[in-house]
């Protein structure tokens, strides 16, 4: 089937430029090339396509009528190639978005001004903690913090998001504010399960000192919302993402603790199905992000925020 869509289309090529020296110019090969692929595909249907001629060729009746058919496959294959390019080199298409719930909220400004700049392009956006099958959802790009899993899906850095012990105030107020990191292990803990973060906490402090504990969690959850939520109702210390809370922290929702000993950043990433050959929806929609991140990093700060917050 193989060989005689190809010599479809190459009878096509030669009823389109009129001669098999000039199909041959066009197709990149020699004209006996393409008078044997004719002759096999005349041999193939058993009837006669052209007449020949030492001036000229003519088609058969038999001709003309498979020549039609022909020619919307070769025309069939140039729009899917054409539609392939576009697809290659410009953002269009649906884009399929996986993404935690708590950063959900960022991908409206992040992803604004690439489909303002591209009508031809729509979003589908599945907001899940839950690692999900991307495969089996179709998605497009990830949006992962963390440790990535084993996986045959390409995991691209994004950024390294800041974080921040926070506590609301009535809590401190009723259990004390820690002076030093190991005063930590003597509070309640709000945390997203060990195996998305690591049972260990590791604190950055003054001089370059670094802390490693295993503050037990009072409460955990997948949702990193929820857990700033149950953190501003007072139920106890969360490390939170400086993007996330920073209204809460300049409204004095909560507070930070020993802001002085920062956590480890955050590592965020972009996860797609591979890294080269990615269509331009993709490419586009990975720099619309880092673009995004950036300008958020390079407007906020904890001495920012707690300036804002005094």
């Amino acid at each position: 089937m193989i060989d005689q869509l190809k010599r479809m289309a190459v009878f096509a090529a030669v009823v389109e430029h009129g001669s098999m020296h000039a199909a041959a110019r066009a197709l990149g090969t020699t004209p006996s090339a393409v008078s044997q692929q004719v002759r096999a595909l005349e041999q193939d249907m058993g009837v006669a396509l052209l007449h020949r001629s030492p001036r000229r060729l003519r088609l058969t009746e038999a001709g003309e009528r498979f020549h039609e058919g022909c020619a919307a496959m070769v025309a069939a294959a140039r729009r899917a190639g054409q539609q392939l390019m576009q697809l290659r080199d410009a953002p269009v298409g649906e884009l399929r978005v996986a993404s935690p719930v708590g950063f959900a909220r960022h991908l409206g400004p992040a992803l604004a001004p690439l489909l303002a700049a591209n009508p031809g392009l729509s979003l589908h956006l599945e907001v899940s903690d839950e690692l999900i099958d991307l495969v089996e959802a179709r998605i497009d790009l990830a949006v992962r913090f963390g440790r990535m899993p084993d996986s045959s899906w390409v995991a691209q850095r994004l950024a390294s998001l800041d974080m921040v012990l926070c506590a609301a105030p009535a809590y401190l107020a009723r259990r004390g504010m820690p002076a030093s990191p190991r005063d930590l292990l003597q509070h309640d803990w709000l945390r997203l399960p060990p195996r998305q973060v690591g049972a260990q906490l590791e604190l950055h402090g003054p001089g370059g000192a670094v802390e490693r504990l295993r503050p037990p969690a009072r409460v955990t959850s997948n949702n990193q919302l929820a857990l700033q939520q149950m953190c501003e109702a007072g139920l106890g210390i969360a490390v939170l993402g400086l993007q996330d809370s920073d209204a809460a922290l300049r409204a004095g929702t909560v507070v930070a603790v020993l802001p002085q000993w920062r956590p480890a950043p955050l590592p965020m990433y972009a996860v797609t199905p591979r890294r080269d050959s990615q269509p331009a929806k993709v490419r586009h929609a990975i720099a619309a992000l880092q673009d995004y991140l950036a300008g958020l990093a390079g407007s906020l700060s904890l001495a920012s925020v707690l300036a804002g917050s005094a």
